[in-house]
């Protein structure tokens, strides 16, 4: 579909499924973010209900957990007037040997409109979105992509400093084994951010310096008038090694506090996706400081974006519906 089309049936997100921020344009981000703001509004309002997915069913399938993504996304479909169903994987016949691909079929059978997917193996996602007919949004997969996390990150930044360029952000932790790390140097390089990735040699992954950021394994220099400053969590269901020397030399070295913090710009703002590990990768009262952590507004961003997102899909999915039924047979 070329410009003129989309622009013609008021298409401003030309995507059939959300698997990642490494296909979207930076106006494909803006436009996002812009409706989001639309949607934290009425979040904050006395009524949050919408009819942007009336009569439309999403489907929630967790292969991995995550009570804070799911409830999101659940919340987000529901004030926006789908129908939700969370799926329990767990017990489910995948767990009796169902493949994918079969998944896939029964899902359709089902005819849902939207499919939220986390997953702990990259690629799957895109697998499952190969072959279904719904719109599929990546709740997270492996160590690919978290595309609504990095979204509302890039907004929770957007409202508090009135931009999002032009800033020093400082993204500290495990870089190798987290997908919101990967989506957010995508996303804020895209918005031409200057990044500085931080973290021990162990958890940094091989040739991270060729994705335009700058490394260092000294936290302070780091941090040195950084704009914002992103906290990661140590992915340890993912590490299959001794990739630390011990949990209390990693908080010395690598965990923020407020000695720390000093170096980065007076008015720097923390960040950190959750959950967090208290004492490990952040200082407790630093986190809960509202002066400069915005860890509780990116919780409430995150219904925002994916309310925008699935808005947007639903936008797209009914105009090729819409187009199908007018093709002559």
């Amino acid at each position: 579909m070329d410009a003129a089309t989309r622009e013609a049936e008021g298409l401003l997100f030309a995507h059939r499924h959300l698997l990642g921020i490494q296909g979207l344009s930076r106006s494909d981000i803006e436009t996002i973010l812009d409706l989001a703001d639309s949607y934290v509004e009425l979040n904050r309002g006395r009524d949050k209900r919408a009819d942007a997915l009336r009569g439309m069913t999403q489907i929630n399938m967790f292969f991995e957990n995550s009570t804070r993504t799911q409830a999101s996304f659940e919340l987000a479909g529901k004030r926006l007037g789908a129908d939700v169903m969370n799926m329990a994987v767990a017990q489910s016949s995948v767990k009796k040997g169902e493949t994918l691909i079969d998944t896939a079929m029964t899902l359709n059978a089902m005819h849902p409109d939207l499919l939220v997917v986390r997953h702990p193996n990259s690629g799957a996602v895109n697998l499952l979105a190969s072959k279904v007919n719904c719109a599929v949004l990546n709740a997270g997969d492996g160590r690919h992509e978290h595309p609504t996390q990095a979204l509302l990150d890039a907004l929770t930044i957007r409202r508090r400093k009135g931009r999002l360029s032009r800033l020093t952000v400082a993204i500290c932790g495990d870089i190798a084994h987290s997908r919101v790390a990967r989506s957010n140097i995508l996303l804020l390089g895209r918005m031409e951010n200057r990044l500085r990735i931080i973290g021990p040699p162990t958890l940094l992954p091989p040739g991270i310096g060729n994705f335009g950021v700058e490394v260092f394994e000294d936290m302070r220099e780091g941090l040195r008038d950084a704009d914002v400053v992103m906290m990661l969590r140590l992915q340890k269901e993912r590490m299959d090694g001794a990739f630390i020397p011990s949990m209390r030399e990693y908080y010395h070295r690598f965990g923020l506090d407020a000695e720390k913090l000093v170096h980065a710009k007076p008015d720097a703002i923390v960040m950190h996706p959750g959950p967090m590990n208290r004492g490990v990768e952040i200082d407790g009262l630093l986190a809960d400081d509202i002066n400069v952590s915005v860890i509780q507004e990116q919780v409430e961003m995150g219904v925002a974006v994916r309310m925008a997102a699935m808005d947007l899909l639903a936008r797209n999915l009914r105009a090729r519906n819409d187009r199908d039924e007018t093709v002559p047979c």
